[in-house]
């Protein structure tokens, strides 16, 4: 868990909800993407919300999340609205 807390934007509460749904490392998030990362999450904490989202993107960039690009945050909220429907 402390490997996922020394990267950008992942606290301790996020560490433990993504080593819940089984990505316990920095190569398991970078290999899951943000997108199924987030998927995940959000079947077992259906609370997850888009800033989640942009959190674990920037934590597989190295970016703080609200330094995304508009056009990361624009794709990143399409595919968040698309799992509401």
């Amino acid at each position: 868990m402390s490997e996922l807390t020394s990267m950008k934007n992942i606290g301790k509460e996020m560490a433990r909800k993504l080593c819940a749904v089984g990505i316990d490392s920095r190569e398991k998030l970078v290999e899951t993407g943000s997108k199924e990362a987030f998927l995940k999450l959000k079947t077992a904490f259906p609370q997850v919300c888009l800033v989640h989202l942009y959190t674990l993107e920037g934590a597989i960039s190295d970016t703080k999340y609200n330094c995304l690009s508009e056009d990361k945050k624009k794709e990143l909220k399409e595919f968040s609205d698309y799992l509401k429907r």
